[in-house]
This record gives structure tokens, C-alpha cells and sequence, in this order.
């Protein structure tokens, strides 16, 4: 007796279990248009850990004659109540033949068991065609070119506008640089003299002007001392131009030795009396002098110094601005150029779209 009520109970569990496991098949359209496409979804619920194999149809395969499977794809599952799901897998099919079709029922396995589905129909329509009046029905058409829309030329017309616009700025701005000529400025390398080479070049033009037998002491002198007076104030840097005989001696002392300075103010004091008290002076006196000139120059001068000078040419505030203006002048002509290269490439590849 108790053996008999478990194998009741144990039956009953088992049917309840398997009266909630079930198969359905929906088709969206019963009835449709040669070459077109119904769907069936063939859904299957059971317990969410139950093994569900839903059957499985080649691309182009039949499922019954005339009806093939095109496409399958499986929808997410959904769950119901009691710990189970539905999981539902969509057929894509289509027909070529006007009839109606069977559709016979499709086995899903669940845990290895089968469970058949209901079966479905599918009507397949086609179109009337009056064959007593071919008239009425017409060939294929050429091909017909897309009606004139503003809308798809407005864009690239605007900005054809726009870049000629633009090219007919860079040319005016290409005349502007054109005619404000560039400031070509060099820098030059001068080869200067010394100041000793300098003063002994006087000196020889003094000799070459025999200056030393002239009756005309004052210009003799003149002649000297200014050569000095410009060779001492570029060796030493002080304006000895503007000074008196015995500043420059005074200036002198601290660098240079007492017999050169003594001859040197000899010098000096003989041309003073020469150009301001008419002292006469004898030729011999006149070429110790010239002598004692030379003599210093030679004792004083500097030989290892650079002979060339690098000339920078100073522009003056009208170049500077004139050079100033061409580089903006360039700077502008090179990015409308680009802007205008860019909106070139974009209008032909608009209209490349258009038209083809």
C-alpha cells in the first residue's frame, strides 16, 4: 500500500513537471506575395537549466516542397513562472509558386524528448495579368536621372561662391606684396685700417707732399699733430681732437714711457708755437719731429687686433614696417590658399556624389 502511493505521487510530480514544458509555432502572415518573406517563431518553454535543441535548416533548405528556410536567429530568453523560460528561435521563409502551403509541424527537443508543434499554413499570391490586353502593360524604362533638388547643390554652389570669393582676396593681396618691393639689406665684411696703418698712410702722403721742406711750417704741423691727435684717440679711446697739448700728455702718462712722452711733447709743444707764436723752425728740427712722430706711432700701436668688421645695415622705422607688412601679407596669402585648396577638394567630391 505504501509502495503504491509513492509510485502515485511519484506519477503525478512527473505529469504536472511535463504539462508545463510546451511547444508553439506563430507565423506573422498566413498569406503573402510570391518573393516575399513570413516569419514563423517557434517557441519552447521549459525549466531555465532544461537542454533545448531547436531543428536546424540550412540557408536555401525546404522545409516542406516550395516553402524554403532563407535565415534562423534566436530571440532572448524570457522567463515565466515556477523557474522556467521561453526560448524562441525566428524563421525567415519565403516562396516562389502560388498555392497554398502545409506547413507540417516542427519537433523541438527538450532534454532529448521531442515536442511537435502545431502545423501552419502559408498562402502564396501572385499577381492577375490581363493577357487579352497586352497594350496596357509596358517594357522596362531606362534608367531616369534623380529630379533637380536645391538642397543637394545649395552647399557646394555657396561655397564655389565662396572660394572664388576668396581667390579674388589672394590675388588682390599677391598685388599688394607685389608692388610693397622686399628690403633686401646685406651684411657686409669691411676690411679696416688700423690706426697706426692709418696715421703712417698720412704720414707718407706728408712725405709724398714734401711737407718738411715747405717754407709753410704752420701746415706742416697742422697736418702732424691732427694725425696724431687722430691716432691717439682711436689707440686710446678719448676725444684727444678736442683737447689741448698738454691734456693729451697728461692722458698718456699713466700708459706710456717717459722718453717716448717727452719727444712726443716736444713734439707737441713745437707745433704750438709754430701755429699760434709764428715760431720758425729749421728742416733739420722739422725732421726729428716727423722722426719722433713715427717713433711713437711704432712704440704705441697694436698689431694683433682683427682687420675685418662686420657692417649690419640699420633699417630705418619705414623699412621696418614695410617688412612687417610683407610677412603678414604672406602669412594671409598662404592660409586662404589652403582654405581655398580645402574647399576646392570638398565641392569636387560633393559633386562627385551628385552625379554619380
Amino acid at each position: 500500500m505504501r509502495r503504491l502511493s509513492f509510485c502515485i505521487i511519484l506519477t503525478a510530480s512527473v505529469l504536472s513537471a511535463s504539462a508545463q514544458v510546451s511547444v508553439e509555432a506563430v507565423i506573422d502572415s498566413i498569406q503573402i506575395f510570391v518573393g516575399q518573406q513570413a516569419h514563423v517563431t517557434l517557441t519552447a518553454t521549459a525549466k531555465e537549466n532544461a537542454k533545448v535543441e531547436f531543428p536546424q535548416f540550412k540557408s536555401t533548405e525546404y522545409i516542406t516542397p516550395g516553402v524554403e528556410v532563407l535565415d534562423r536567429k534566436e530571440l532572448e530568453q524570457q522567463p515565466q513562472d515556477n523557474g522556467f523560460v521561453s526560448r524562441s528561435m525566428v524563421y525567415t521563409m519565403t516562396s516562389f509558386d502560388d498555392t497554398l502551403y502545409y506547413l507540417p509541424p516542427m519537433t523541438v527537443k527538450i532534454d532529448g524528448k521531442p515536442y511537435k508543434s502545431k502545423s501552419l499554413a502559408l498562402k502564396v499570391l501572385t499577381f492577375e495579368v490581363d493577357t487579352l490586353h497586352a497594350d496596357q502593360f509596358f517594357g522596362p524604362k531606362d534608367v531616369q536621372d534623380n529630379p533637380f533638388q536645391w538642397s543637394d547643390w545649395s552647399l557646394p554652389f555657396w561655397l564655389s561662391v565662396l572660394m572664388l570669393i576668396l581667390l579674388a582676396v589672394t590675388y588682390y593681396l599677391y598685388l599688394r606684396l607685389r608692388d610693397n618691393k622686399p628690403i633686401i639689406s646685406h651684411i657686409r665684411i669691411v676690411k679696416r685700417l688700423l690706426p697706426h696703418q692709418k696715421a703712417m698712410k698720412e704720414i707718407e702722403q706728408i712725405k709724398a707732399d714734401k711737407m718738411v721742406n715747405s717754407e709753410n711750417s704752420k701746415e706742416y704741423y697742422t697736418k702732424l699733430t691732427d694725425t696724431l691727435r687722430k691716432y691717439i684717440e682711436e689707440r686710446y679711446g678719448f676725444n684727444a681732437m678736442e683737447m689741448t697739448s698738454s691734456e693729451i700728455i697728461e692722458r698718456l702718462t699713466a700708459s706710456q714711457d717717459q722718453k717716448s712722452l717727452d719727444e712726443l711733447r716736444q713734439l707737441f709743444t713745437t707745433a704750438d708755437l709754430v701755429k699760434f707764436a709764428k715760431y720758425s723752425t729749421l728742416i733739420n728740427e722739422n725732421d726729428a719731429n716727423l722722426v719722433n712722430a713715427i717713433e711713437f706711432i711704432n712704440q704705441t700701436k697694436l698689431e694683433n687686433v682683427p682687420v675685418e668688421e662686420t657692417v649690419k645695415p640699420q633699417l630705418s622705422e619705414e623699412d621696418q614696417r614695410s617688412q612687417k607688412t610683407r610677412r603678414v601679407l604672406k602669412w594671409l596669402i598662404t592660409a586662404i590658399a589652403l582654405v581655398c585648396l580645402a574647399l576646392f577638394v570638398y565641392v569636387v567630391y560633393t559633386l562627385y556624389m551628385l552625379l554619380y
